[in-house]
């Protein structure tokens, strides 16, 4: 029913309109320059669509600005360019908060005793469920540094789609899972590797968190700073690219880092 969904978006494009100046600012953020016309009319698009399938809710105070949802629907869209929308099919919110928040968690140790912890997290996502976000973080990420909370997140969900968030989110046909390991599975244990260690290093240590953090912040770096990125994992860089099916390295070739690489892969 592929021609009903597309009349049915079509249909919804006709209809949602965004302001144009706030449109244009968000587009002159550096992430998505090196787009070219034919990306920044899809990318449009795309974000409309995303604003009309998910609901914003301010939280903790926080009012909802077009600004705002702009620019986390431009970068959540930057993902999907070239995949489909239906990847952030089975969630539907969005929940700001105006800073890191603190949600109160709950786990049983070994000894059956549950315990409450609490830590500020400037993002979140539960399967099935909302996506969680800080405004603070969500306008500083419009700066090629690595950080982006937005692609993060959205990141997780796209390694979701399969019930699990584990680092191998669906590959498409032409890719082969023995290639994702390949490249994955050692590029993992060399970070957190250095990262025991001490080691300096030039991609945000909470990648070596878990497998599924380390292509949330990998997938960071793939559209922030994929020079650095592909200096130090070239296979890794190669899979993401694969799996984007995007090159931005050909969108953004220079990162400041690359010429101070303190940390090489073994």
């Amino acid at each position: 029913m592929r021609w009903w969904r597309d009349w049915h978006r079509n249909r919804i494009l006709r209809r949602v309109a965004v302001d144009a100046d706030c449109w244009h600012r968000t587009l002159a953020g550096p992430v998505f320059t090196g787009l070219n016309a034919d990306e920044q009319a899809r990318l449009y698009d795309l974000t409309r669509l995303f604003i009309h399938e998910k609901s914003f809710t301010g939280a903790a105070g926080f009012v909802m600005d077009e600004a705002t949802q702009l620019r986390i629907s431009a970068q959540a869209s930057l993902l999907i360019l070239n995949l489909d929308l239906d990847c952030y099919a089975g969630w539907n919110e969005i929940i700001v908060y105006p800073d890191e928040f603190v949600p109160r968690r709950e786990y049983r140790d070994e000894s059956g005793v549950v315990h409450e912890v609490r830590h500020p997290l400037l993002g979140q996502v539960w399967q099935g469920g909302p996506v969680i976000l800080s405004a603070a973080d969500v306008a500083s990420s419009m700066v090629l540094d690595g950080a982006n909370v937005v692609i993060h997140e959205l990141a997780h969900k796209l390694d979701m789609q399969d019930g699990q968030a584990n680092g191998l989110p669906p590959l498409h046909r032409e890719m082969r899972v023995k290639d994702w390991a390949d490249a994955f599975n050692p590029a993992f244990a060399d970070f957190c590797l250095r990262v025991k260690g001490g080691m300096r290093t030039v991609i945000n240590s909470y990648a070596a968190t878990s497998p599924a953090e380390f292509f949330a912040v990998l997938s960071e770096a793939f559209f922030e700073t994929p020079a650095i990125l592909a200096a130090i994992y070239p296979a890794v860089y190669a899979q993401l690219k694969a799996f984007y099916r995007q090159d931005t390295l050909q969108r953004l070739p220079f990162s400041e880092g690359v010429r101070h690489l303190q940390h090489r892969p073994t």
